[in-house]
């Protein structure tokens, strides 16, 4: 479960950081299985908060197009 004050760009740092440890080849195999778990789920809240920022500017925009419409 994710942090509820994990924010976007901490997520990207952290799975930034994550991918450089295991390019650099700085990980132990012990903790190589934990790392890959971590970053999928910083890729699945990653991709969950730019869909819900894409569904929340969709509507924002709607709203000022019906403003300008009426």
């Amino acid at each position: 479960m994710m942090e509820e004050t994990l924010t976007y760009e901490a997520a990207w740092n952290e799975l930034t950081a994550i991918s450089k440890e295991i390019e650099n080849e700085t990980i132990s195999v012990d903790e190589l299985a934990a790392k890959v778990k971590r970053a999928s789920e910083l890729i699945a809240f990653c991709q969950g908060r730019l869909k819900a920022t894409e569904t929340e500017v969709g509507r924002i925009i709607d709203g000022m197009e019906n403003q300008k419409e009426g």
